[in-house]
């Protein structure tokens, strides 16, 4: 009975993207209980021309910029281990990390936390062009950033986003959100109760959340996976929920 009561006063995080099993671990081991269920998936866009052009690509002394891993990892799936002479810029931990794995350290020549960031850094290298590598869902902010300041953004589509809502019985503490596309796809089947607070990776997200819900946002200071449970966990640690 005592067991059972601890488990009801645990505070409860649906994660709405898959997380590393250590994570949610280390979420048990502080009273913290998280599911993860995807409501999005991702599928690399495979065609011909699509194909054709990536090779060409990878023969060309260019500037890249990647904002998602999932571009990186479908770029990849064309390279073949082949060398490649690019500047890449990108955003985020894990699409740096991507890179690193696939191209090397040596091929990044900028990071940054958000589109606006990535933007004024590519712009003091001094650059006239660049490939920018995305999904079908892609925010407009950086091509057009750039564009504006007359850098040539030829942009690649290697990768299409999909929603997959599925509706969610369980009431929890806090969700995690970590892109405009899995807020869209959270929302068209499911609305959360008044008290849940919603976390965001980044202000994009934030501000699609705030088109569905007037609920509390909390938003993480950077856009990783494993930091924005880290805020979650420490809000409901410094924030007493009563169930």
């Amino acid at each position: 009975m005592i067991n059972l009561k601890m488990q009801q006063n645990k505070i409860s995080i649906l994660s709405t993207r898959l997380l590393d099993e250590e994570v949610i671990r280390n979420a048990t081991i502080k009273d913290v209980l998280v599911d993860a269920i995807p409501f999005i998936k991702t599928e690399p866009i495979s065609s011909t021309e699509l194909q054709k052009i990536i090779r060409e690509v990878l023969a060309m002394s260019t500037t890249i910029v990647f904002t998602s891993s999932n571009a990186v990892e479908a770029v990849a799936a064309e390279t073949k281990d082949q060398e490649i002479k690019w500047k890449i810029f990108c955003i985020g931990h894990s699409t740096k990390q991507s890179v690193a794995k696939i191209f090397g350290e040596g091929s990044i020549a900028g990071v940054a936390d958000n589109a606006k960031t990535l933007a004024h850094t590519i712009l003091k290298a001094n650059i006239t062009s660049a490939i920018f590598f995305c999904g079908d869902q892609r925010r407009d902010e950086l091509p057009v950033h750039l564009k504006k300041n007359n850098i040539e953004v030829t942009e690649m589509v290697v990768y299409k986003t999909i929603l997959t809502p599925q509706k969610i019985e369980r009431k929890y503490d806090g969700i995690l959100f970590f892109s405009p596309s899995a807020v869209k796809s959270f929302f068209q089947v499911n609305r959360p109760n008044d008290e849940t607070v919603l976390f965001a990776v980044g202000n994009t997200t934030a501000d699609e959340i705030k088109k569905f819900s007037k609920n509390k946002i909390v938003i993480s200071d950077v856009p990783e996976k494993k930091v924005l449970l880290e805020k979650a966990i420490n809000y409901f640690q410094k924030n007493s929920i009563h169930h």
